[in-house]
């Protein structure tokens, strides 16, 4: 189908987002469309989802994977949310394998998902890859929906070096100093094992980023879209991706010096 037809037909470009509680997720998806409100959230028959019920739902991991996350600063964008996918849950794990089966297959142009976001928090360096993990990238066959993995809260290894370099004998003062080139090899450190890891599963990634400072307002998301729109296999979606971010000039140059 040709890039102006996919535009024509799909109205909105849908990434799920898969990873553990507290890896970050919600504060990634405010980055990218520039807020820093909660989503409105509706369900699958565009009926909006009341707050409170949905913050009681999603704070104990009972949401509905199929249920729509949309930001008013960017409803060019809308998210699906794969909550509780650490809790080892078989009945969870199925329901999402479901909805990647359904959703990415779909003739629906609309209701199909374009991309899947997973995050892997580097708040635990020490077990990144968990047996969560390992059981996505070997079971679930994403077809032509790329998975791209990102490593989150990587702003949190800054502690890593300074408490690696005080065990060598430095001061807290001069470990601070120095911290930034030791966490600089932590994070590539922690990149390469994690690719070295799911790239051997019978599905891996289309690709891995680190995320830094995602934490900050107006921290730059450039780098994460461009990345997406790189691992999508066919130019409608790329430049319906594209077109969600006009404001964004640095994504939209970055596109063209790709094509």
């Amino acid at each position: 189908m040709k890039a102006k037809e996919h535009i024509d037909c799909i109205h909105c470009f849908h990434i799920l987002v898969i990873g553990r509680a507290n890896a970050g997720k919600t504060t990634i998806l405010q980055r990218v469309c520039n807020t820093t409100d909660k989503p409105e959230i509706f369900n699958r028959q565009g009926e909006k989802v009341c707050a409170l019920h949905s913050v009681f739902s999603r704070l104990h991991g009972h949401h509905n994977i199929e249920d729509e996350l949309v930001f008013q600063t960017n409803p060019g964008f809308m998210f699906h949310d794969s909550c509780g996918f650490e809790a080892g849950s078989e009945e969870q794990f199925d329901m999402m394998k479901k909805f990647v089966r359904d959703h990415a297959k779909t003739t629906k142009l609309d209701e199909r998902i374009h991309a899947i976001w997973f995050c892997i928090p580097l708040t635990e360096s020490h077990r990144m890859v968990m047996a969560a993990e390992r059981k996505f990238f070997d079971e679930c066959d994403t077809g032509h929906v790329p998975v791209i993995v990102l490593l989150t809260k990587a702003d949190t290894l800054t502690l890593d070096a300074v408490q690696q370099l005080v065990c060598q004998g430095m001061s807290v003062d001069d470990a601070k100093k120095g911290a930034a080139e030791v966490e600089k090899k932590i994070l590539h450190d922690c990149f390469e094992r994690v690719k070295d890891w799911l790239n051997k599963k019978s599905f891996p990634p289309k690709d891995h980023m680190s995320l830094i400072g995602m934490q900050k307002e107006g921290a730059n998301c450039a780098p994460l879209l461009t990345c997406t729109a790189n691992a999508l296999k066919e130019e409608g979606l790329q430049q319906l991706l594209i077109s969600t971010q006009q404001s964004n000039m640095e994504l939209c140059m970055d596109f063209a010096i790709m094509k």
